[in-house]
């Protein structure tokens, strides 16, 4: 598509961005027919401008959200204000538009940059935890506005344990434990910052738990076998979603180290591959043979729009780009829908790999090793998967068969 069609399609303040913005799309990954289908869609809202008598910088959520109903009326029922984010984001990055956000979702996203900046320059926390921080902080902020407004001088003890009990309900309890240090760290931080009257950080209550009271949970050799069949190997999505449920089930990776491979880090002479831990460790496992295989078949397919991209699992669909730890997590809640299995996620395979490492006949310090545990004693918890081999050492209770 030249770029004297596009520019040719509108003579409102939007015409001379068309074209820059189709290249854009071009060059995130969008299909040819997607990127005109968006040129069409801007040059009608460039048209409209001009009919509305609108600047550039009129150009506000409420003004589209109004050009949205004015198409829809015409019969255009499935356009919705959403596809424009692309576009929007575009013109943000040239200064071109201001995108304006509603009172308190501006307030709260100027509070989260701010208790961000503080975790990476005077925490100095790794880049997964400061995104997991920021998560739960979002989430505190959002509920507690739409409960009490943005003003949080007067947050009281009681608010912040409502928080945390409607949480219990509603998370793992291993979610709610990752929770508790990051609410305590907001708290902290908004009463450092004095926007807090009281130091609220005491008020987050640990929910009970018993350390090692629980089972892991590995998944059945079908039910894994299930979640790989499930994966269409003829499409690239498919191989790159299978060679991900490898990684997964066979070396036993987290998801954020699934998502922090590049394509450097597999070395096919030696056959071991780098992996990025936890705390900014780095260590080689090796790299069993079918999971190599399934690397390639993926390697050999897949489109990279933008060559200084590195890492080794990348979006299918447009905007191509890095595939972070939530995609990984996506892959493997997609691969359980079309297997017709209940949702689980990266770490019930990292249950599985261990359970399957032990299972044939591995000892606790090797599986220590692959896991990459700081300590034996994080590992010895598999050792109650082991039911057969702990019913050989089990003592009859005190009176059993007198």
């Amino acid at each position: 598509m030249s770029d004297a069609v596009l520019w040719g399609r509108g003579s409102g303040p939007l015409a001379v961005h068309i074209a820059g913005y189709s290249r854009e799309l071009t060059r995130r990954g969008y299909a040819e027919r997607t990127v005109e289908d968006h040129a069409r869609l801007i040059a009608e809202l460039d048209r409209w401008t001009v009919s509305e008598a609108l600047a550039l910088t009129d150009l506000t959520p409420e003004r589209l959200k109004q050009f949205v109903q004015s198409r829809r009326r015409a019969g255009h029922r499935r356009l919705s204000h959403r596809r424009f984010k692309a576009f929007l984001d575009y013109m943000h990055e040239l200064e071109s538009v201001p995108i304006a956000e509603e009172p308190a979702a501006n307030a709260i996203e100027s509070l989260i940059a701010a208790y961000q900046s503080y975790l990476e320059h005077e925490r100095g926390l790794m880049p997964a935890t400061i995104g997991n921080y920021v998560s739960d902080a979002r989430a505190f902020l959002v509920e507690r506005a739409e409960r009490e407004g943005t003003d949080l001088e007067g947050m009281t003890a009681a608010e912040v344990t409502h928080f945390v009990v409607r949480q219990t309900r509603q998370r793992s309890p291993g979610a709610v434990k990752m929770l508790i240090p990051a609410l305590r760290s907001l708290l902290r931080f908004l009463y450092v910052a004095g926007i807090t009257k009281l130091p609220l950080a005491g008020a987050v209550l640990v929910p009970p738990t018993w350390k090692a009271s629980s089972l892991p949970r590995p998944l059945e050799p079908q039910h894994v076998a299930a979640l790989l069949a499930s994966c269409d190997r003829q499409r690239v999505g498919g191989r790159r979603d299978y060679a991900i449920l490898k990684l997964l089930v066979r070396l036993g990776l987290r998801a954020g180290e699934v998502a922090a491979l590049e394509l450097g880090d597999v070395d096919w002479r030696l056959g071991d591959v780098l992996v990025r831990g936890k705390g900014n460790r780095q260590e080689r496992l090796p790299l069993p043979p079918d999971v190599g295989e399934a690397l390639t078949d993926y390697l050999q397919c897949v489109r990279r729009p933008d060559r200084q991209c590195r890492r080794m699992f990348v979006s299918v669909i447009a905007p191509i780009g890095p595939l972070t730890r939530f995609g990984v997590k996506d892959v493997v809640y997609h691969a359980c829908e079309r297997a017709k299995l209940p949702r689980i996620g990266p770490h019930r395979l990292r249950h599985t790999a261990a359970s399957q490492m032990l299972r044939s006949g591995a000892t606790l310090t090797e599986i220590t090793q692959v896991l990459r545990h700081r300590s034996l004693r994080t590992t010895a918890v598999y050792a109650k998967i082991d039911v057969a081999s702990l019913q050989t050492v089990a003592q009859p209770w005190p009176g059993d068969g007198a």
